[in-house]
């Protein structure tokens, strides 16, 4: 089995960056099985098609803009992952959605999609989360892992240090 977890995400504007730091709390809180792959995607995009083809499962983190206030999370999975989209839900000029859209011309589409976003409250120029966004991070962590035990990748949180 290939399991890939993608956050997403430029760091320097403040919210932004959410994708890529649940990412670091995911595998700073959890013990992930060799098989599973987290990738900084930072703000790469079509670059992103060689890593991503042919996975059994992609769990994508990132900033979406769905309409709900700051701090709100959004999950979608299956076919509720729009590949194509009129407007984009990730403010990525390059999203997530054109590179699925690639791989889905290239026959390489992941055969399991996850999408958990939390919606930004500042875009601006910034290296700090807003305290809104930041105080999400646990729950997107835990929800990547929840997602990622469902689908029979064992998922355990790490013992606390003594």
């Amino acid at each position: 089995m290939r399991v890939v977890v993608l956050g997403i995400g430029n760091i320097i504007l403040s919210d932004e960056g959410v994708g890529v730091r649940a990412a670091e709390a995911l595998e700073a809180t959890y013990e992930l099985p060799d098989y599973v792959e987290v990738i900084d995607g930072g703000t790469a995009g079509m670059e992103l098609l060689g890593p991503l083809s042919g996975v059994d499962l992609l769990l994508v983190l990132d900033a979406v803009t769905a309409g709900g206030a700051p701090g709100t999370i959004v999950k979608l999975a299956g076919s509720e992952v729009p590949v194509f989209f009129r407007s984009k839900l990730s403010p990525h000029q390059v999203s997530i959605c054109d590179v699925l859209a690639g791989l889905e011309f290239s026959g390489e589409l992941p055969r399991d999609l996850v999408l958990i976003g939390v919606e930004p409250e500042s875009m601006e120029l910034g290296l700090e989360l807003t305290p809104t966004v930041a105080a999400r991070l646990p729950e997107m962590a835990a929800m990547a892992a929840a997602e990622l035990n469902a689908r029979g990748v064992a998922v355990k949180e790490k013992p606390a240090c003594a």
